[in-house]
């Protein structure tokens, strides 16, 4: 019989302290909003009841042990982040694991392989990722080291510059443009972080986050890749929404995010082809995703504006 492990990526959305101001023209929380936020978070959490968790937008990761202790399932899980840059306040990742760890993190910054992207109107170029990409080996229950990369790829919001102006269209347009530049080069970079990774060797990997974006979209069709190595080894990721075996058409809500009344899943879990039950290689296969969105719709103040993707993993005895 199958043994089932649960993955989660869950945007917590401004996760910080409070009176800490993280972004201009939003006031810092309170003692009592921060304590409704921690609170309303420990029971997403202990609802998800995930063996693993990478949330995304944390301003403080004094603020995620602050939840974990309101918990009543991850008061003794692993707790793998980082904090903001020095001098610049951008939120980071996080993972929480009920899993063994395996080995070191890594904490990737820099864009691999020396990739630079120039920016429109701008001497700069991309050459770091706008939010680090966090890497931490779980062990699973029959023995593998799973490594689970956790993203957050830059956002759609206009990245305006020095005088640039929102009522100008063209300022407009080119501040998306940078946004989207931004964003692709991210995700050719991770492509680059978990081809490079691998180089020819069946390593067992996942990557969780918020992609800012569609599965059929280029940048995330960028970081699931394609083609096969010489010697057979397929490279390419597997989106699990796509690979489960337990899909209902007739109850599917699958979304994560609503963007001017637009329903989006822009928060995707993708495994390589050790669970995708086609691949000769598969350790075990993906059961079913089901998305923790009711709170997405029915807003309060405490709540994240998205939806929380799950994810049930079969792993094969013996393997």
């Amino acid at each position: 019989m199958q043994q089932e492990i649960r993955f989660a990526t869950f945007n917590v959305l401004n996760l910080a302290p409070p009176g800490l101001r993280f972004y201009d023209g939003i006031e810092p929380y309170t003692p009592e909003q921060y304590d409704a936020k921690v609170a309303w978070l420990a029971r997403k959490f202990d609802q998800l009841d995930a063996d693993v968790i990478g949330l995304q937008e944390v301003f403080s990761q004094d603020a995620v042990r602050d939840v974990l202790a309101r918990t009543s399932r991850y008061r003794d899980a692993a707790h793998i982040g980082f904090e903001p840059e020095p001098g610049k306040l951008t939120p980071s990742v996080a993972l929480i694991s009920r899993l063994p760890l395996a080995g070191p993190t890594a904490k990737h910054l820099d864009l691999p392989r020396g990739l630079s992207m120039p920016l429109m109107d701008l001497g700069s170029a991309v050459t770091r990722f706008t939010r680090p990409v966090l890497q931490v080996p779980v062990q699973l229950p029959t023995g593998q080291v799973l490594n689970v990369f956790v993203v957050h790829l830059k956002s759609k919001r206009p990245d305006y510059r020095n005088g640039d102006s929102e009522n100008d269209p063209g300022s407009i347009g080119a501040a998306v443009l940078r946004s989207m530049v931004r964003r692709g080069v991210e995700a050719l970079g991770l492509r680059y972080l978990l081809s490079d990774f691998t180089a020819g060797q069946r390593r067992p990997l996942m990557v969780m986050g918020d992609f800012n974006d569609v599965a059929d979209a280029v940048p995330t069709q960028l970081v699931l890749g394609g083609g096969r190595s010489l010697n057979g080894h397929d490279e390419r990721m597997f989106e699990c929404y796509r690979l489960q075996s337990r899909r209902d058409p007739l109850r599917d809500v699958g979304f994560t995010h609503v963007h001017d009344g637009n329903f989006e899943t822009i928060d995707h879990v993708l495994v390589s082809e050790e669970f995708n039950p086609a691949s000769a290689h598969a350790l075990g296969e993906v059961l079913e995703v089901a998305y923790l969105n009711d709170h997405v719709i029915f807003r309060s103040p405490d709540a994240s504006d998205h939806g929380a993707v799950l994810v049930r993993i079969g792993i094969r005895p013996g393997e």
